[in-house]
């Protein structure tokens, strides 16, 4: 499981913010100030920084620049009560990957950590190119060709591909392709899915019958979809994070349900405080 590093000053937003990662299984490291946590990202070699704007002597914006500086490429969660863009820009420029303002619910502070982890470890295990019989992919370009010549997909096309590649010959669930592709902060259906899978299934293989006897992208019923590479294909793929629970289908009633809408921390309304005594 996934270890995260909380750098917090206040002892009950600490405390809440601990509890509640652990109760859903993630290893985690305290520090109680900018200096300590500092030296614990560079010594425990997180996998996620769960930062604080506002402590005595080093902040988070300078913590988030040093350890940016130093070459950590950890991803970097900061919360904060300060919710004007000009601070959100200073915290992303600083080398933040995700800013939370105060209040904020257990449950979209879970998706945006399950979120940054995922984008993290597909990072390390990205695909680079891959060869589809007469199509060749090239991800780092952007780029598909066919024979040569190019063939345009869309962005939202590219990442469908690129998810089903990091785990070539295994099933992908819709669910897994909306939180992936589209994001926690969107909502759509999972026919959103179907649709872009069907588009890019006549780019790449146009002819070849459609569902699971496709010759690359194979449907798998009830779950979602998988890429089916052959003995003439070729990829420098590594093996990537496995099936997620899938969300209900409008057409496929068999599929799991929807997610329970979120709902506001209360344990010691750390969450929802406006910050350390008018500190963000």
């Amino acid at each position: 499981m996934s270890r995260i590093l909380i750098i917090e000053d206040e002892p009950a937003m600490r405390t809440v913010l601990s509890d509640l990662l652990v109760s859903e299984g993630y290893r985690v490291i305290t520090a109680a100030q900018g200096a300590e946590g500092l030296e614990r990202a560079l010594a425990e070699q997180p996998d996620l920084l769960l930062l604080d704007v506002m402590m005595p002597r080093l902040d988070g914006f300078a913590l988030a620049r040093e350890v940016r500086r130093l070459g950590r490429a950890v991803p970097i969660l900061m919360l904060t009560a300060k919710g004007r863009v000009e601070d959100r820009v200073r915290g992303l420029d600083s080398g933040a990957d995700d800013y939370l303002v105060k209040p904020f619910s257990g449950d979209e502070l879970l998706a945006r950590v399950r979120a940054l982890l995922r984008r993290f470890h597909r990072g390390a295990a990205a695909p680079t190119e891959l060869q589809l019989g007469e199509v060749t992919v090239d991800f780092a370009r952007l780029e598909v060709r066919r024979g040569g010549r190019p063939l345009h997909l869309t962005a939202k096309e590219f990442g469908l591909l690129r998810l089903l590649a990091e785990t070539p010959g295994k099933p992908v669930s819709r669910e897994r392709c909306l939180d992936v592709v589209w994001g926690v902060a969107a909502f759509p259906t999972t026919r959103t899915v179907d649709t872009h899978m069907a588009s890019l299934r006549a780019k790449l293989e146009p002819g070849s019958p459609g569902g699971g006897a496709a010759k690359f992208l194979k449907t798998v019923h009830g779950v979602g979809y998988r890429l089916d590479l052959g003995p003439d294909t070729a990829t420098d793929l590594d093996p990537g994070p496995g099936l997620a629970p899938g969300r209900r289908s409008d057409h496929e009633p068999e599929a799991a349900p929807q997610r329970p809408e979120a709902t506001p921390m209360s344990r010691n309304h750390a969450a929802s405080r406006s910050g350390k005594g008018g500190k963000p």
